[in-house]
């Protein structure tokens, strides 16, 4: 595609990101086991996208954590925050609200020529 396009794509892509993070985390899951799911539902997202964006959801306070050291590698657990699963309810509303206003751009009759 041209770039144009994937400007446009990412920028459009960028808040769907973070709705979709705080949905999956709602469920707690570490910054890699995220990637994969992110990518699994069709949010592909890079690493050094991600880890900026958990960091900033949790000092906003949508997004908790805390570190697992009982397996031999420690891993960073993040989990939505009550605050965040208001904010991710609330954009969910917002983003079907938005969908139906765009499918009604596509699919509704052009309007009729003035005379």
């Amino acid at each position: 595609m041209s770039d144009s396009h994937d400007l446009h794509l990412q920028e459009l892509r960028r808040g769907t990101v973070v709705l979709a993070c705080l949905q999956l985390l709602r469920t707690p899951g570490y910054g890699y086991g995220l990637l994969e799911d992110l990518e699994r539902h069709g949010f592909a997202t890079d690493a050094n996208t991600l880890y900026p964006l958990l960091r900033r959801l949790e000092k906003q306070g949508f997004l908790t954590s805390e570190w697992n050291t009982e397996e031999a590698r420690p891993r960073k657990f993040y989990r939505t925050s009550d605050e965040g699963e208001r904010l991710a309810d609330t954009l969910t509303t917002d983003w079907r609200a938005l969908t139906g206003a765009i499918t009604s751009l596509t699919t509704e009759s052009p309007r009729a020529e003035e005379s």
